[in-house]
C-alpha cells in the first residue's frame, strides 16, 4: 500500500512540476538566479523514513496523530532532493508564495507532533515508533530548510557598491565632505629642505550604469543603514530562522548564516579599498602606499562604522531572535573590525617620524569620532573585547600623536645643514618647519586636547620656564604660553628652528650677509605667522615684537654692509691745513672717490646676487639703503666734485652721480648679478 501511494505522489509531482514550470517567477526571483545543491538524502533514506511508520494504529488520539504526521510528512517528502527531479532543481522559496506557507506550516505541524509525542512517551512509555518517525521527517525538513537557507543568502548577498553608496550619502550631504575632500599632508624630511604640501582629492562620480542596481537600498534620506537584502527575502530567512531554531538546529543555521554575511562584508570593505594586511608589512610599507592606503582606511571606517557594520547588525537582529542576533553579528563582524583597527595599530606603533603625524591625527580623529558609534554597534558581552582593543588603540594613536610632534622639534634640533643658502634667502628649513605649523593649525583641537591630556598631571601652562624663549623677543612668553598647550608646543618649535637658523647663519662670512640671512628668515616666520590661523596662537604682540628683530637684522645688515663705503664720503683729512676753509688736497680727494668707487662697485657686484624674497622688505631695505647712502654722496659729491673737474679723464674719480647710484641700488637683492657698466655715466658729461 505504502508503495502505490509513493508511486501515485511521483505521478502527481511529475504533473504538477510541469504546470508550474510555466508559471511566472516571483518578485524574490528577479533578486536571484538558480543554484543547484547536491541532495543530504539518498533514495534509501527516504524509504526507510517511510518504512518507519507503524504497520497498525492505536485508538483515538493515536489516529489523529498518525494521520496529521502523513499529512505534514508528504509535504516535506515531496521537496526532499531524492524525491525527484523538481525537488532538486527548484528552491521552495523561490515557488509561489503558498509553497513556502505549506512547507513552513507542516515543519510547524511536525515540531508540534514531536512536542505531544514526547510528552506522551514520557507519561504513557508509548509509540516510540512514531516518535522516531516524526524525529526522521524533521531532520529531513532540517537539511532541506538548511539548503534554502543558503541559497537565499548565496543569491540575494551582494556586496555593496561603493560608488553608489558615496553617492547616496553626497545626495544626503553626509560624507563627501568629510572624506573625499580628505587632504593628504605630505612631508619630505630627508632633509628638512622642501614645504609641507596638502592637497585635496575628490572621487568625481563615475558614469553609472542603470541597468545593474546594487542590491543594498537605502532606508532613509540620510542613510545610517542600508537594506543589504531585499526585505522580502529578510522574511523568509527570518521564518526559515525560526524553524531551525525550535528543532535545536540554530548552530548549523548560524554557521552558514555567518559563513554567507562574513564573506560579502569583507567583499564590501575590499572595494572600499581595504586590504587583508598584517601589522609586520604595514609597517614595511613605502610612505606613499602607505599614505593613501589611511586615506582609504579613514573612508572605509566612517561608512563601514556609520553603514555598513550598523546594517549588518540590523539584518542579523531581523532574522535572529536575540540572543542569537547578537553571536551571530558578533561571529560575522569582530574579525573585519579587528582587522580594520589593526591598521591604526600598525602605524601608531611603528616608527615615528615627522611627516606621518599627519596621517596619525586623522586616524586618531575618526577613531575618536566613530568610537561612540562602535561600542553602540558591538554592544553587548561579545563585543566588549573588541571595545576594549579599539580603546586601546586610540590611547596608543594619542601616544604616536604627541610623540610624533616631540620627534618633530627633535628633528629641527638635529638639522646639522651647513650649506648656505645662495643670496641669504629663506632657508628649506624655515619653509618645512613653518608650513608644518601652519597644517597643525588644521588639528588645533585636537592638539590641544592631546596636549591638555598629556599634560593634566604634569607642569602648569603658568608653571613654564620662559627664559628658553627670551631669544624670540620673549618677555611676553608667558603671555602667549597661557593662552594653550598647543601655543606653547609651536612657540617652542619656533624658538628652535630660531637657534637653527642662528647656527647656520654662520657659514657666511661676510657678517652683512649673516643679518640679512637672518633677517629674511624671521620675516618670513613673522609673515607665515600672521596670515595664517597660528596667529590665533601666538597673538598680534609676538607679530610685533617679532618684526622689531626684523628691523634691527636689517640695521645690523646696514651698518656691516656700508660703513666702509660712507666712511670715505666724509671730511676729514682732504683739506690740507686741517680746516675746511683751507685748500683741499687733491690727491686725498682722488683717493677717496677712488676707494669709495671700489667699495660701491664691490657691494653691488655681491647684493646683486643676494636674495630678499619678499617684494615689499626689498623695496623698503633699497629705500633704506639709498636714504643712508645717497645723501652723503650727494654731498660729498657737490662739495668735491668741481676740484676734479678740470682734471684728466676726471671720470676715472668721479664715476658715479648720484642719480646713478639710486639706479644701481634698485639692482640689489634680486639674485641675479647685475652690471654697472651700462649705468655709469661720466662726469665730464654731466
Amino acid at each position: 500500500m505504502e508503495e502505490e501511494r509513493v508511486e501515485q505522489k511521483e505521478d502527481d509531482q511529475e504533473q504538477d512540476g510541469e504546470e508550474e514550470k510555466e508559471e511566472e517567477p516571483s518578485k524574490k526571483q528577479e533578486w536571484s538566479t538558480s543554484q543547484e545543491v547536491d541532495a543530504t538524502a539518498t533514495d534509501e533514506d527516504l524509504q526507510q523514513s517511510k518504512s518507519s511508520r507503524p504497520s497498525s494504529r492505536g485508538a483515538g488520539s493515536s489516529k489523529m496523530i498518525e494521520s496529521r504526521l502523513d499529512h505534514a510528512e508528504d509535504v516535506v517528502v515531496r521537496w526532499h532532493m531524492g524525491y525527484s527531479e523538481r525537488a532538486k532543481q527548484q528552491r521552495i522559496f523561490e515557488c509561489p508564495e503558498e509553497e513556502a506557507s505549506t512547507y513552513l506550516e507542516a515543519v510547524d505541524e511536525i515540531q508540534n507532533l514531536l512536542e505531544q509525542l514526547s510528552v506522551q512517551n514520557k507519561e504513557e512509555e508509548q509509540q516510540p515508533a512514531t516518535l522516531e518517525r516524526a524525529q526522521n521527517v524533521i531532520q529531513l525538513a532540517m537539511e532541506r530548510l538548511e539548503e534554502e537557507f543558503r541559497h537565499l543568502l548565496a543569491q540575494n548577498s551582494r556586496s555593496v557598491d561603493p560608488d553608489w553608496l558615496f553617492d547616496s550619502m553626497a545626495v544626503a550631504g553626509s560624507f563627501r565632505s568629510s572624506f573625499d575632500d580628505d587632504h593628504q599632508h605630505t612631508v619630505d624630511d630627508a632633509a628638512a629642505a622642501s614645504e609641507i604640501s596638502s592637497s585635496g582629492e575628490e572621487d568625481a562620480p563615475g558614469d553609472e550604469d542603470e541597468d545593474v542596481l546594487p542590491v543594498a537600498r537605502p532606508r532613509e534620506i540620510v542613510p545610517t543603514t542600508v537594506d543589504l537584502v531585499h526585505p522580502e527575502v529578510v522574511i523568509d530567512l527570518r521564518n526559515i530562522a525560526q524553524r531551525m531554531i525550535a528543532a535545536n538546529h540554530q548552530l548549523e543555521c548560524c554557521q552558514v548564516y555567518v559563513n554567507s554575511r562574513k564573506a560579502v562584508l569583507e567583499d564590501s570593505l575590499y572595494g572600499l579599498g581595504v586590504e587583508k594586511l598584517s601589522i609586520e608589512e604595514v609597517q614595511k610599507m613605502p610612505w606613499d602606499i602607505l599614505e593613501d592606503t589611511i586615506r582609504k582606511w579613514i573612508q572605509a571606517m566612517k561608512v563601514g562604522a556609520l553603514v555598513l557594520f550598523a546594517s549588518e547588525k540590523l539584518l542579523c537582529e531581523q532574522v535572529f531572535p536575540a540572543p542569537i542576533s547578537e553571536t551571530c553579528f558578533s561571529d560575522v563582524a569582530n574579525e573585519t573590525m579587528m582587522q580594520l583597527l589593526s591598521l591604526s595599530k600598525a602605524l601608531a606603533t611603528g616608527q615615528r617620524s615627522p611627516e606621518k603625524l599627519f596621517k596619525v591625527l586623522d586616524m586618531y580623529e575618526s577613531l575618536r569620532d566613530l568610537l561612540p558609534k562602535i561600542e553602540n554597534i558591538f554592544s553587548g558581552v561579545s563585543g566588549a573585547s573588541l571595545k576594549s582593543e579599539a580603546a586601546g588603540i586610540l590611547l596608543l594613536l594619542e601616544e604616536a600623536a604627541t610623540g610624533t610632534f616631540a620627534e618633530f622639534e627633535s628633528a629641527i634640533q638635529r638639522d646639522g645643514s651647513r650649506t648656505p643658502v645662495p643670496g641669504g634667502g629663506v632657508h628649506p628649513l624655515s619653509r618645512y618647519v613653518m608650513n608644518y605649523i601652519k597644517l597643525l593649525c588644521e588639528y588645533k583641537d585636537t592638539l590641544e586636547q592631546l596636549f591638555r591630556e598629556k599634560n593634566k598631571d604634569g607642569m602648569t601652562l603658568s608653571g613654564t620656564d620662559d627664559g628658553e624663549l627670551d631669544v624670540l623677543g620673549g618677555d611676553d612668553g608667558d603671555r602667549i604660553e597661557r593662552k594653550s598647550w598647543l601655543a606653547v608646543q609651536i612657540h617652542r618649535l619656533i624658538h628652535v628652528l630660531h637657534n637653527n637658523l642662528d647656527g647656520k647663519s654662520k657659514v657666511y662670512r661676510d657678517p652683512a650677509l649673516t643679518y640679512l640671512f637672518l633677517m629674511n628668515n624671521i620675516h618670513y616666520i613673522v609673515q607665515k605667522v600672521k596670515y595664517s590661523d597660528v596667529i590665533g596662537l601666538l597673538g598680534n604682540d609676538w607679530v610685533r615684537r617679532r618684526s622689531v628683530i626684523v628691523r634691527q637684522f636689517a640695521t645690523s645688515y646696514q651698518r656691516a654692509a656700508w660703513t666702509r663705503a660712507l666712511s670715505f664720503l666724509k671730511d676729514e683729512g682732504i683739506h690740507s691745513s686741517g680746516s675746511f676753509s683751507s685748500g683741499v688736497s687733491k690727491m686725498v680727494l682722488k683717493d677717496r672717490f677712488k676707494n669709495f668707487n671700489a667699495a660701491f662697485e664691490e657691494a653691488h657686484k655681491a647684493q646683486t646676487t643676494w636674495v630678499v624674497s619678499d617684494p615689499q622688505l626689498r623695496d623698503e631695505l633699497r629705500i633704506s639703503i639709498s636714504e643712508m647712502l645717497l645723501p652723503a654722496y650727494r654731498a660729498f659729491f657737490g662739495r668735491y666734485g668741481n676740484f676734479l673737474e678740470t682734471e684728466r679723464r676726471a671720470d676715472k674719480y668721479i664715476k658715479f652721480s648720484p642719480e646713478d647710484l639710486e639706479i644701481a641700488i634698485d639692482d640689489f637683492f634680486e639674485g641675479s648679478s647685475g652690471s654697472l657698466a651700462v649705468r655709469r655715466r661720466s662726469f665730464t658729461t654731466q
